[in-house]
């Protein structure tokens, strides 16, 4: 695939089929996410790949969690507000996704089946984990997304789909735990991957992008 088209045809997967992924394509695509550039080439990632009965206990831990009201404690603090024009981007978002799919995502039930959904990796076989030391400074962070959008691409190159998902951090010490991550860990974002079912209503969903002219100042 060109890279050009691997970029614009990239999309979020929240429906993924059953058919298994191999070590071996799944270590293809971390491999080529590791030619991602970074900070005097400190490299600051690590990769934690879960699947089969460990995905399932893992998924069970954390809604199990949910469904006892424990408190959402993610080692990356959710942002709580949002400037004019990102929370109006947000806005957009939502209203494209009620009216797709019925789903008002300001609504706090909603709020919490999306989750159980998050949890349960929307029935990707493996679950990927991005982590970091937590004493790495800010912009160790940027070197992890560059990373992190690597490795969505190569995956989509290879005809995996994928997800970010910032709620399969909320438990971040309980994660950690469960798969033996040391506590001095950062656990920066988690991905669903799989290959995707592009016959779900859920894929079909493609989200808008704000004019490259509203973002792009130019000094001459």
């Amino acid at each position: 695939m060109e890279a050009i088209d691997c970029i614009t045809t990239r999309k979020s997967i929240r429906k993924f089929t059953d058919q298994p992924v191999s070590r071996e394509l799944i270590m293809d695509v971390i491999r080529t996410a590791q030619q991602s550039p970074s900070y005097k080439n400190s490299q600051p990632w690590e990769v934690a790949v879960v699947s089969g009965d460990k995905k399932e206990g893992l998924s069970r831990l954390m809604i199990d969690l949910l469904a006892t009201d424990t408190a959402a404690t993610p080692d990356l603090a959710a942002p709580t507000s949002w400037p004019a024009p990102e929370q109006a981007r947000i806005k957009e978002l939502f209203q494209m996704r009620l009216e797709a799919t019925g789903i008002d995502l300001s609504a706090p039930a909603i709020i919490k089946k999306a989750k159980r959904a998050n949890f349960s990796f929307y029935g990707a076989p493996l679950a990927v984990y991005l982590y970091q030391e937590s004493s790495l400074s800010e912009w160790s962070l940027f070197d992890l997304g560059l990373f992190a959008q690597s490795l969505m691409l190569a995956a989509h190159g290879k005809g995996l789909g994928s997800v970010p998902q910032a709620f399969i951090t909320d438990y971040s010490a309980e994660v950690k735990e469960y798969l033996g991550i040391p506590a001095t860990k950062r656990l920066v974002l988690g991905l669903s991957v799989g290959y995707p079912d592009m016959e779900s209503s859920v894929n079909k969903l493609t989200t808008s992008r704000a004019p490259a002219e509203e973002i792009t100042t130019w000094f001459e």
